[in-house]
């Protein structure tokens, strides 16, 4: 992806112009940051995207409960939700302090089942959060 072209497209207000969420900083500067807490590296994305350039947005987090969040999610065409355990550190791969939650209906997602249908090393489906038992964060970035 071009982030020039982007970002120009946007600064001048395009028609359908695109717009890239960020929603986590795992290093800034040769500093690693995956060590710190999700809050935290928020917290600096938040500082650098309120200087930057059009097109780049913060994707912000709601404290909410899963299960709503996903819903209006839903209701709203989106993909689906992400929720991060609060206070968490970045890891790769899979992670209990990461869930997704795709929903079924999404275009998109319709089409991954689509393609994906049989594969052996896809998981199914989860059409609904599990109600909250911890403090997750839920991010899903929303079409203005």
């Amino acid at each position: 992806m071009d982030l020039g072209v982007l970002a120009g497209a946007n600064s001048y207000g395009a028609p359908g112009a695109a717009f890239l969420y960020a929603f986590d900083l795992l290093e800034l500067d040769g500093t690693d940051l995956r060590r710190e807490p999700i809050e935290a590296r928020k917290a600096t994305l938040a500082s650098i995207l309120g200087k930057a350039r059009h097109g780049v947005r913060l994707n912000e987090h709601l404290a909410h409960d899963g299960s709503e969040v996903f819903a209006h999610a839903c209701q709203m065409g989106l993909e689906g939700i992400v929720s991060k355990r609060l206070g968490s550190r970045y890891r790769s791969g899979r992670s209990p302090d990461l869930l997704k939650f795709k929903n079924p209906q999404a275009p998109a997602v319709r089409r991954e089942a689509e393609q994906d249908w049989g594969s052996a090393r896809r998981r199914p489906l989860i059409s609904r959060p599990p109600s909250p038992s911890g403090k997750l964060n839920s991010s899903c970035a929303v079409a203005e």
